[in-house]
């Protein structure tokens, strides 16, 4: 006799630390945003928020650049947790300016952006980039946020 197994989802949890910010969108609003980009994904998640000072230190740690950054991932090495996601609101700030784009359009694409780096997906290479680039297309597009890339 073959019994039949459902595979059972393990609850996911997402935390969000605005870091002391108060200009961020409401934490419902994000978590809509990371459980878009999460998909079937398993495993817990922590999205904060730094300023620039702790971008710079994380940056040049990890990634041995010596400047804040827009996005930080850092995928985890265990099943239970997919991994942190940090976001310097400064230079999140200046890029939307930069790119007359809004704030929560452009936050909503770090978010997607970090969330699929956590999930596999990186930019190094033309075809990988090119496929990364086409996911966050598609899934800013169901919020009814325009293509970042043009």
């Amino acid at each position: 006799m073959t019994a039949l197994i459902e595979r059972q989802t393990m609850p996911r949890e997402i935390v969000i630390d605005h870091g002391g910010f108060t200009n961020l969108p409401a934490s419902e609003t994000m978590r809509g945003w990371l459980e878009l980009a999460l998909g079937d994904a398993i495993g817990d998640l922590y999205l904060r928020f730094v300023d620039e000072r702790e971008s710079r230190q994380l940056n040049s740690k990890f990634r041995d650049i010596d400047a804040p950054t827009n996005v930080l991932s850092f995928p985890a090495l265990g099943d239970a947790v997919l991994g942190d996601i940090a976001i310097c609101v400064k230079v999140l700030q200046a890029e939307a300016t930069a790119q007359n784009k809004s704030f929560n359009a452009h936050l909503a694409h770090l978010i997607i952006h970090g969330v699929l780096h956590l999930r596999g997906y990186d930019h190094i290479e033309d075809t990988a980039a090119n496929v990364m680039e086409m996911l966050e297309i598609n899934l800013l597009r169901e919020l009814g946020v325009a293509n970042p890339y043009e």
